[in-house]
């Protein structure tokens, strides 16, 4: 963005006065040597310029005042430059206006972030006011703290707590689509929708390894599966829980114990480029940070997706977080992600977790699962794009090395670069990919299964295929516009098929399934 003549002000003014480094603000004020005010708006980042008379000057606490008030809540900075103030200057500060709503926020954040109670009294009157503001963020579940009378509403805590801002995510109705999901079971009998069930899990399967260029055997494919069928009856937001999971879709030679903590191990994601080369896309915490931030993600993943409560009755009845569902499956999921816990299977578990979210929340009908990996599958760049709203920016301020085994050494501080992940895009690009998901793949999906038996019936009339070629002549025919390559038509499953057979039937496929476009040769 361009820079005219001019002074930071607010959470810049105060990154530069005390020489913090944090990941980039989604927002930035700076005091003009002249001109008017005006907001400019790019990449997802706002810069607002006020006339001269809003500078701000020397004054640490009308910085913190005017960055609370205009420009949100920025954990990672205040993390870091309140435990550089001065306690006896806080106090005053605090005791000037005591019952002020930014001065109540510095106060609770200074003595939570020193762990240090500062010489000032109990507020006993007045209302309470929320630490985040619900027209500017997603809000968590509230928690009261007395002492300064502020309503506690973090998605996490303040050891983690991913924000994501509400104008990011573009207009959407959680509401119209759980009830267009319940509207597409609705139109489809019911031994169909049952059918369905299996195969979206299997698909979801394929596609979610296809993501990450694998192939599974046949035995960790089928157990992949059938923890996606548990995800709608048990919880796998537990630290026991993720590791049977990782053990149980990894080769069991690479499979951990517990987090890769307990060996030690520093995993990034990278490409090589030729002998000795290497291009690092992303770092994940250090191990002797992931304890702790796991520990607290798990708190804050719980907290912010349904939980069942047994009664005096032994029934057992949901307690929705107040979280949106789809709000909540992006940041369980991609926050996790982020974290890297295993030396392996951080992909496909992320990707799970958005499942297991959206069925702990009762989204959609019992029991199905929203085939989003093919809809990723079918837009990489986006998905990368999303990733890169944090890894990109993180990558500019982890320092490393590598050594001959090509094994990372993170040598700088970088936990509080994971705490507070802007998940906004990415919380975006998930509520995009389930819309498509429900609008467009899973009714195409319902409608194939629908038509298929159809087109198995009309596939008899012309000849009596063993079940295994009338699938193998279906999906060949699907892949290839509606018609067999001269290469497959060479199988020897087809061999005794004349070609007025294998026309007819290309036929009864297309007309069928719908089919149209061009053909392979």
């Amino acid at each position: 963005m361009d820079s005219p003549e001019c002074n930071r002000i607010g959470y810049a003014w105060l990154a530069e006065r005390f020489a913090v480094e944090t990941l980039p603000y989604w927002r930035e004020s700076r005091a003009l040597a002249k001109g008017v005010r005006r907001l400019v708006e790019r990449d997802g980042r706002q810069i607002e310029y006020l006339p001269a008379a809003r500078d701000l000057g020397e004054d640490v606490f009308a910085h913190l005042e005017f960055a609370l008030k205009r420009e949100g809540l920025h954990l990672e900075l205040l993390r870091k430059v309140l435990p550089k103030l001065d306690a006896g200057e806080v106090t005053a500060y605090v005791r000037s206006k005591p019952t002020g709503r930014y001065a109540r926020m510095i106060w609770w954040l200074y003595e939570e972030f020193t762990r240090t109670g500062l010489a000032v009294p109990n507020l006993e009157m007045g209302g309470y006011v929320d630490l985040l503001d619900e027209e500017v963020y997603v809000a968590g579940p509230v928690k009261k703290v007395r002492r300064q009378r502020i309503n506690v509403n973090l998605l996490g805590s303040l050891e983690f707590s991913p924000m994501v801002r509400r104008k990011g995510l573009g207009e959407w109705s959680e509401r119209a689509l759980r009830k267009r999901c319940e509207e597409i079971a609705g139109e489809f009998p019911p031994e169909i929708f049952q059918r369905a069930v299996r195969y979206l899990y299997a698909k979801e399967s394929k596609s979610s390894h296809e993501i990450e260029r694998e192939t599974p055997d046949h035995k960790r494919a089928e157990k992949f599966i059938g923890l996606l069928e548990q995800a709608w009856h048990r919880s796998f937001l537990k630290k026991d829980a993720l590791v049977e999971l990782q053990k149980a879709i990894v080769d069991p030679r690479f499979a951990n114990e517990g987090w890769r903590s307990s060996i030690n191990e520093q995993v990034y994601v990278g490409e090589t480029l030729g002998h000795g080369h290497e291009r690092i896309h992303f770092a994940a915490p250090k191990p002797e940070d992931l304890d702790e931030l796991m520990d607290a993600f798990l708190l804050m993943a719980r907290s912010i997706t349904t939980r069942r409560v047994k009664t005096k009755l032994g029934l057992w009845i949901p307690i929705p977080s107040g979280v949106p569902t789809l709000v909540a499956a992006a940041v369980v999921s991609f926050a996790f992600d982020f974290l890297h816990p295993f030396s392996d299977g951080n992909g496909r578990i992320h990707r799970f977790l958005l499942h297991h979210v959206l069925a702990r929340n009762g989204f959609g009908p019992e029991g199905i699962i929203l085939p989003v990996s093919a809809v990723i599958l079918n837009r990489p760049r986006e998905y990368d794009q999303a990733l890169e709203s944090f890894s990109k920016p993180l990558m500019e301020r982890v320092e490393y090395t590598l050594d001959d085994r090509q094994r990372m050494t993170v040598t700088n501080d970088t936990a509080d670069f994971y705490r507070y992940i802007d998940c906004t895009e990415l919380t975006r690009i998930t509520i995009d990919f389930i819309r498509e998901t429900i609008e467009t793949e899973l009714p195409a999906e319902l409608r194939y299964l629908a038509s298929y038996d159809d087109v198995r019936l009309r596939m008899r009339d012309i000849v009596e295929l063993p079940d295994r070629i009338a699938d193998l002549f279906v999906k060949l025919c699907r892949q290839n516009g509606g018609s067999l390559s001269k290469k497959k038509r060479g199988l020897e499953e087809f061999a005794p098929l004349t070609d007025g057979e294998i026309e007819a039937l290309e036929e009864v496929v297309r007309e069928g399934l719908g089919i149209k476009g061009e053909t392979e040769g």
